[in-house]
């Protein structure tokens, strides 16, 4: 790799990664040790052709969301199940009722199924349309509909104070810092 190529992937990681690991965390359930492993992966892959890479930032997602969906059809059963251990909050009355609603979320995101996870994330975080989520999942349109709508079922089922009118539009993104989960 050429200096300038080096240089360009330094400066991207220096100001992207924390977005992308991010996006790792979600698809990895809250893994944090996890999502960096993804997100290391992502880059290395990255590196290697980085001089032909036209949209940096789209194809890591990329790379991600296959190397996670790999991920998840080799390891069907899984004796463990890591769940991150989430903070107390000590803000206001309505901060603490929102962080409380997030940390319920983001409970619940941990009780969906794989591809209900991928989904969730791909279509209300990633806001990325119907037709894209398929080709990044290798499904159909249809199944992706048909799974973004039982996985929002289940979320109202799991998290009650999302009520009926909770809407996935009206989901605001999580974000995981090394204090916890944040908005």
């Amino acid at each position: 790799m050429k200096a300038s190529s080096h240089d360009e992937f330094r400066e991207f990681v220096a100001m992207r990664s924390t977005a992308l690991l991010r996006l790792a965390v979600l698809l990895t359930g809250g893994d944090r040790h996890a999502a960096e492993d993804l997100l290391q992966i992502a880059l290395m892959k990255a590196y290697g052709r980085w001089a032909h890479i036209e949209q940096p930032e789209a194809y890591i997602r990329q790379v991600m969301y296959r190397q996670q969906v790999n991920r998840w059809r080799l390891r069907r059963h899984r004796a463990e199940t890591t769940v991150p251990v989430l903070p107390e909050s000590s803000c206001e009355a309505d901060a603490e009722s929102d962080s409380e609603l997030r940390i319920a979320l983001w409970a619940a995101l941990g009780r969906l199924t794989k591809r209900q996870r991928a989904v969730v994330v791909l279509r209300y975080f990633e806001d990325l349309p119907e037709a894209e989520v398929a080709a990044l999942l290798r499904c159909p349109v249809g199944t992706v509909r048909s799974t973004a709508y039982r996985s929002l079922a289940k979320l109202r089922v799991l998290v009650p104070e999302l009520g009926p009118e909770g809407h996935a539009e009206q989901m605001q993104p999580l974000s995981y810092t090394s204090k916890g989960i944040q908005g």
